[in-house]
């Protein structure tokens, strides 16, 4: 026989109450008064025959009872939050929350969204960009693009492109160092992405220069390590796909022609392996398939004239 569920108005306002410590703090997140708070609380301990607080002179704190029951009820608020955003935000209209390494939102991304909004006007795009493994279970996003090899345990990854890797520079600058061979970097300024700590080493060995990797400036992300690229800083190790435009405007140039590294890594759109795919996910995975098969036959097509 189920016991029955003590009443909800009094079991929130508990929760937040003992998350916060404070029944004050309560009152402001809940946008009621302390009075009101005090009495839900009340009505909670009469129910359940039992004092969930000790009141001290400045603030409460959980009795034994009031924390088994705190630990016992607080993922299960969480739960409910997280499926009533869900559903509520796929209710409301098509709603994709997505997160990317700033890099790639900036370089790829952003430029090319205002194409997937002119394709698909009645899905709105909100993107957010961190370099920390994204937390499916407390954060409100649909999916994440991540670089990697594709294996996370937990997560659904589709691969979008692979990781290749090319030096590059502002004309001037490699005319001022006369960089014609790889070697020659042993004496110009390398540009390190601290995101990308091992991709002049990769490279340098790909190649077969007689370069140490590790001298130079480094920046904390990509975005930054093209940038000071393009201000004749020295020379950057981009992932091609980054720099593309560059390189077709002729802002930057590839000094030592097609000399790419391939690292093993890719870019994945990944979500939980436990939850299927949205069909508006669905849409935006295959506009970014789309979208980079379209731009490597154009860049084929370039090669070949």
């Amino acid at each position: 026989m189920m016991h029955p569920v003590p009443p909800l108005n009094p079991l929130r306002t508990f929760e937040v109450a003992a998350r916060l410590c404070s029944l004050t703090l309560a009152a402001e997140e809940l946008n009621v008064s302390q009075v009101a708070v005090s009495r839900q609380v009340k009505t909670l301990e009469d129910y359940l025959g039992v004092a969930l607080f000790r009141r001290l002179h400045r603030g409460v704190e959980l009795t034994d009872e009031g924390r088994q029951l705190y630990e016992g009820i607080s993922h299960a608020f969480q739960d409910i939050a997280t499926a009533a955003r869900r559903v509520s935000r796929r209710g409301r209209r098509d709603i994709l929350a997505i997160q990317s390494y700033t890099t790639f939102s900036q370089r790829w991304l952003i430029p090319r969204l205002t194409n997937f909004h002119d394709t698909h006007p009645r899905i709105e795009v909100r993107l957010s960009s961190s370099i920390a493994p994204v937390d499916f279970e407390s954060q409100n996003l649909d999916a994440a693009i991540r670089a990697g090899k594709g294996d996370w345990p937990n997560l659904h990854s589709e691969k979008l492109v692979d990781v290749e890797l090319i030096p590059v520079c502002t004309p001037e600058y490699q005319r001022q160092h006369k960089l014609i061979e790889p070697d020659e970097l042993g004496r110009v300024r390398l540009l390190h992405s601290m995101a990308r700590p091992t991709d002049w080493t990769a490279w340098i060995k790909r190649v077969g220069a007689e370069v140490d990797p590790e001298p130079g400036i480094r920046f904390e992300n990509s975005a930054l390590a093209y940038e000071a690229a393009s201000m004749d800083s020295g020379v950057a190790l981009a992932v091609k796909i980054f720099v593309k435009r560059q390189l077709q405007s002729g802002s930057l140039v590839a000094p030592f022609g097609d000399l790419t590294c391939y690292s093993g890594e890719g870019y994945f759109l990944t979500w939980p392996k436990n939850s299927e795919p949205s069909r508006t996910l669905i849409k935006f995975l295959d506009w970014m398939r789309d979208r980079i098969k379209v731009e490597s036959y154009e860049r084929g097509a370039d090669a070949v004239e």
